[in-house]
């Protein structure tokens, strides 16, 4: 993008909004995939200016909030260990596992460290060989590729006490499972821009075509989110159900191919369980067996704990767009971020957290002014990108 502001001006949105509320006719329900475009739906309001008839619902979309609880129960028994360093990134850390989590194993004398990037544990697996180092690798399509490399990395230094807990899963089979449940209400879909921008948008069109659904790429911004809302609708209206990009300035339709490259060497598709929804056949991502010796799940034998307890908590139904977080009886109540009953409510891609922080009683609630205010919420810091990258304004056609 040239600068940021221009993907948060005001009276664009607004434009949009106006758009939106000419093209609809009828009640459509539209979900976006991922929790950081839900953060943006929350905090810029972006819901609040749509017409009453179309209903934006909240889906899967944060890799922390679907890791099974019993991966979190065997990362925690690797960070017990004696002899054993887990790392992971923060997010992780205040997931609840059956009994516990890793902040409080942390505090309670395990090594748990929090990195930014999968390569850092490489590099303390290198730095302390008498350590076990064990990266707990979560996420989307996104941040395979990352992963993967650290994983290749370990192996051409012939680093033997480095291992990898992997836990990703992938968007196009949660799609699927939503799509084919026989409550289903979800009509179209904001897909995710980053997952698209490393995989690209061609494992959509299936999905698009077989289940009659409107696809379109968005990305983070209110402008892109509005102009996404505006393509499903006009989609919805005209009874077409095809894939839409018009996130090009980051996404390309054979995504990023080096990358892709990369997560097909290292892993393998799998079967994986989501946390609240249950197992979803093809959806996550395994290490290949040329690449065993790196698989933690193998090297440690963790004990099986209770089910999973949320009784109180209905982070299920909110994972799967089924319930608002504010319709759940704990929430902000009986679950915090401070005490968390709940994934969603950890994470800072989760549904309960940003409704917490944006949409809870004492919390601010940020809203576009009228046009030609002079503050908004909307402006952010400008970052010069290239020079021909056209402005939203001549991107939307509106």
């Amino acid at each position: 993008m040239r600068f940021l502001d221009e993907y948060r001006d005001a009276d664009l949105a607004l434009r949009y909004a106006d758009a939106i509320r000419a093209a609809t006719t009828k009640p459509w329900t539209i979900m976006e995939i991922c929790g950081g475009q839900t953060h943006s739906i929350v905090r810029f309001g972006i819901d609040e200016l749509l017409p009453s008839e179309i209903q934006l619902v909240h889906g899967p979309g944060c890799p922390v909030c679907v890791t099974p609880v019993r991966l979190i129960d065997q990362a925690i028994h690797i960070a017990k260990t004696p002899g054993c360093v887990l790392c992971s990134f923060g997010d992780m850390l205040r997931v609840p596992g059956s009994e516990t989590d890793l902040l409080q194993a942390k505090a309670q004398g395990a090594d748990v460290r929090s990195v930014y990037s999968p390569l850092d544990a490489v590099r303390i697996a290198e730095a302390e060989p008498d350590r076990t180092v064990v990266f707990f690798a979560v996420g989307f399509e996104t941040t395979a590729p990352a992963n993967g490399l650290a994983v290749k990395t370990a192996a051409a230094k012939g680093l033997e006490n480095f291992s990898v807990l992997v836990a990703h899963v992938l968007v196009p089979p949660a799609m699927e499972a939503i799509l084919g449940s026989p409550d289903n209400r979800v009509q179209g879909f904001l897909a995710a821009g980053h997952v698209c921008a490393v995989m690209g948008v061609r494992e959509y069109e299936p999905l698009a075509a077989k289940y009659r659904v409107p696809i379109v790429i968005s990305g983070f911004e209110p402008a892109d989110l509005l102009q996404g809302v505006l393509m499903c609708v006009k989609q919805l209206e005209e009874g077409r159900f095809e894939v839409e990009n018009p996130y090009s300035r980051m996404v390309q339709s054979d995504g990023n191919l080096a990358a892709k490259a990369l997560i097909e060497e290292v892993f393998e598709v799998t079967d994986r369980e989501w946390r609240g929804i249950g197992s979803i056949p093809a959806s996550g991502l395994c290490l290949r067996e040329s690449y065993r010796a790196y698989n933690a799940s193998l090297l440690f034998d963790a004990p099986i704990l209770a089910n999973e307890k949320e009784q109180q908590c209905r982070a299920a139904q909110v994972l799967q767009g089924r319930l608002e977080p504010r319709d759940c009886p704990a929430f902000g109540v009986l679950c915090t971020p401070e005490s968390p009953l709940g994934a969603p409510m950890v994470s800072s891609e989760g549904a309960c957290a940003a409704y917490y922080r944006y949409r809870s009683l004492n919390a601010p609630r940020p809203h576009l002014p009228a046009p030609g205010g002079s503050a908004s919420p909307l402006a952010g810091e400008g970052k010069p990108a290239s020079a021909d990258e056209p402005t939203p304004s001549k991107a939307v056609g509106i």
